[in-house]
């Protein structure tokens, strides 16, 4: 079964091989808005946490498979980091498809993209970087001024993501450092399933048994972490961490346009113009980012396909 999924890896990296970097990052965008959309019409019969479930059971069977990793002589920091990534993993995921249950999704990925723009920001004194962050606060105003008021529990929801998402990238990097290869990554993902397990299983009772839920919370692990983590992979082989994160913050109106392709979720002008603001926020303030030192991570530059049904 391993040889089976690694060949099947390999023939991925082939047929990558020939299509730009940019353009690895754009598909492995919307794939994982569209995996969003799939997974929030699964919502009228499976639970959010329920469909989390399946996407992060799904990611850690095929990472498991690829990576095989070694979890003896480790050191008891080595796991306090390592279960705290997964939780953020689940936490996350979590909290931004219970946003989107709520609230549309492009709206959703906006809120949560402040995550990412705090940590860029963290700790800056230059006035630029304060203007991007007085941009993106601008944008989250401007995203009640639609036709209809927003659920507060969803937009919570949205900043509970957000919170979990800056805790990801911050133990990405922790990560990174303990763990070779992808290994830290297959051990958290591990993690964050037995989380949402109970939560998962208590709340979506039998529907979990049925075929076709299965084969659709399958569907959304593909399109939401195994194809966009594969692409982004191939992608930052060829191309600036930088750039990629610039790229990464495309996501916002991918989820709107996802959001009206698959979910009639039609955002009014003062809410795109709030999506824009975000994005540039967020493009602006990882442009500006320093250069990581050498061995160090790109402050979890694949986070896009792990994090966030989108």
């Amino acid at each position: 079964m391993r040889s089976r999924v690694a060949g099947g890896a390999a023939l991925v990296r082939t047929a990558g091989d020939s299509i730009p970097p940019a353009g690895l990052v754009l598909i492995g965008i919307l794939s994982v808005q569209a995996g969003a959309g799939v997974a929030k019409n699964l919502f009228a019969v499976l639970p959010p946490s329920a469909v989390v479930w399946l996407r992060l059971l799904t990611s850690a069977a095929v990472l498991l498979l690829l990576v095989r990793p070694t979890v003896r002589g480790r050191s008891r920091a080595d796991w306090l980091v390592v279960v705290g990534f997964g939780l953020a993993l689940a936490t996350m995921n979590l909290a931004i498809y219970e946003s989107f249950a709520r609230i549309p999704l492009g709206i959703a990925v906006t809120i949560e993209f402040l995550g990412p723009l705090a940590v860029a920001v963290a700790g800056s004194r230059r006035v630029l970087d304060l203007a991007w962050v007085a941009l993106a606060g601008l944008g989250v105003l401007l995203l009640g001024r639609g036709d209809v008021a927003l659920d507060p529990v969803g937009i919570g929801f949205a900043l509970l993501a957000a919170t979990a998402w800056a805790g990801y990238i911050l133990l990405s990097a922790a990560t990174g450092q303990r763990f070779s290869g992808t290994s830290g990554l297959a051990i958290a993902s591990v993690v964050g399933v037995l989380f949402i397990g109970p939560a998962a299983v208590a709340q979506g009772g039998p529907a979990l048994l049925e075929p076709k839920l299965l084969l659709f919370g399958l569907l959304v692990g593909l399109m939401s972490s195994v194809v966009p983590y594969s692409l982004e992979m191939q992608a930052l082989r060829r191309m600036p961490p930088r750039v990629f994160g610039i790229l990464m913050s495309l996501q916002p109106a991918a989820a709107a346009l996802v959001g009206m392709a698959l979910l009639a979720e039609f955002l009014s002008a003062s809410q795109w113009l709030a999506v824009a603001c975000v994005i540039i926020a967020s493009a602006g303030a990882t442009r500006a980012q320093r250069r990581p030192e050498k061995g160090e991570q790109a402050g979890g530059g694949t986070a896009g396909s792990e994090r966030d049904g989108g």
